[in-house]
C-alpha cells in the first residue's frame, strides 16, 4: 500500500474582495491532511511568473510539498464574489498553468506510492491535465485500502457527461453535493425524487465504497453498501464557504486512513468544514481539538 496521500489538479490565487488568497482544492485539501498528521503532496503546475514563485513561497509557508511543475503559460486567478451568505460565484480563467500538467516518470513513481488521491473535474477541463490525471489513477495500486476519491466539484461550463462518466468510473468514492447531484441525476435521466435512492444506486452503478452528499446547512449524508450516516450541519457564523468542502473531504478521508468508523469519520469532517465556515478563507488557523 502506498505512502502518501494526494491532491491533483489546480493550484491558483483566488482574488477575493479583500485579496488574493492561495486557492485550488489540492491546496486546500492537502493544508488539512498534513494538519491531521499525515504525508500529503500536490500534483499540480503553476506558470514561470511571479504569480506562480508567489504560490511556490505559500506552499513552503504551509509546509505544502510535491510534484509542482512550472510551466509557459500563465499562473491561474479566479475572481471570487460573495454572496450576502458568504457563498463564493467564481470567474475561472482559461489556458492556465494548471490545465498543462504533464505525467512526468516523477509524477508517476508519486502515484505508485499513493494511498489516497483526491481529483475533481475542473482541472480536467483541457486534454492535457484530464489525461495525465487519469494516468495517474490508472497508475496507483488497486489494493483493497487504496482510495480515489473524486470530489465533483462542478465549476460554470467545465465539465460534460464524458469527464463525469470516466472519472465515476475510475472512482471508488465521490463526494457531491445537493447542486451538483441534480445536474449529475439529469446527465443520467434520472428522475430525482430522492437523494437516498439515487445515491444508493451510484453505489451499484459505478461500485463505488462510498457516495458522501453534502447539503449544506440542511446537513449531509455518507453511503455505504449497508449503512447510511446522516449529521446535521451546526449553526455557525459564517465568514465566507471558500474551501470548505475540501476541509470536509480532507477530515473525512484522513479519519478513514487512521481507522476511524465512517459515522466518526462523519462528525469530524463535518465540525471541520463548519469551523472552516466560521472563519475567512480556506487554510484559517485550526485548533487540535477540531479534528478529533
Amino acid at each position: 500500500m502506498g505512502t502518501y496521500v494526494v491532491g491533483i489538479g489546480e493550484s491558483l490565487w483566488d482574488l477575493l474582495p479583500d485579496g488574493k488568497r492561495l486557492g485550488g482544492a489540492p491546496a486546500n485539501f492537502a493544508y488539512h491532511v498534513l494538519r491531521m498528521g499525515l504525508p500529503c503532496k500536490i500534483a499540480t503546475a503553476v506558470g514561470n511568473d511571479y504569480p506562480g514563485d508567489d504560490i511556490v513561497a505559500q506552499f513552503k509557508l504551509h509546509n505544502l510539498d510535491g510534484v509542482i511543475e512550472r510551466v509557459d503559460f500563465p499562473t491561474g486567478e479566479v475572481s471570487v464574489r460573495l454572496d450576502n451568505d458568504g457563498v463564493p460565484e467564481y470567474e475561472i480563467k482559461e489556458s492556465v498553468a494548471w490545465d498543462n500538467i504533464s505525467f512526468t516518470d516523477e509524477l508517476e513513481q508519486l502515484a505508485v506510492n499513493t494511498r489516497l488521491v483526491c481529483f475533481g473535474s475542473l482541472a480536467q477541463r483541457s486534454a492535457r491535465s484530464r489525461e495525465t490525471i487519469h494516468k495517474f489513477l490508472d497508475a496507483m495500486s488497486n489494493d483493497k485500502g487504496v482510495y480515489k476519491v473524486f470530489d465533483i466539484n462542478l465549476r460554470q461550463h467545465y465539465y460534460n457527461n464524458e469527464i463525469i462518466e470516466n472519472s465515476l468510473n475510475k472512482c471508488n468514492i465521490l463526494k457531491i453535493n445537493d447542486d451538483e447531484i441534480k445536474i449529475l441525476a439529469k446527465m443520467h435521466n434520472y428522475d430525482l425524487k430522492c437523494y437516498e435512492e439515487y445515491c444508493l444506486n451510484l453505489l451499484n452503478m459505478f461500485n463505488l465504497k462510498l457516495v458522501i452528499l453534502t447539503c449544506g446547512a440542511k446537513g449531509s449524508y455518507v453511503f455505504a453498501d449497508k449503512d447510511i450516516s446522516y449529521v446535521n450541519t451546526p449553526v455557525v457564523d459564517v465568514k465566507d464557504t471558500v474551501g470548505a468542502g475540501d476541509s470536509f473531504t480532507a477530515s473525512f478521508c484522513v479519519s478513514l486512513l487512521k481507522g476511524k468508523t465512517i459515522k466518526d469519520a462523519h462528525k469530524t469532517a463535518v465540525n471541520v468544514s463548519s469551523y472552516v465556515c466560521s472563519q475567512k478563507g480556506a487554510m484559517p488557523e485550526m485548533p487540535d481539538y477540531i479534528y478529533e
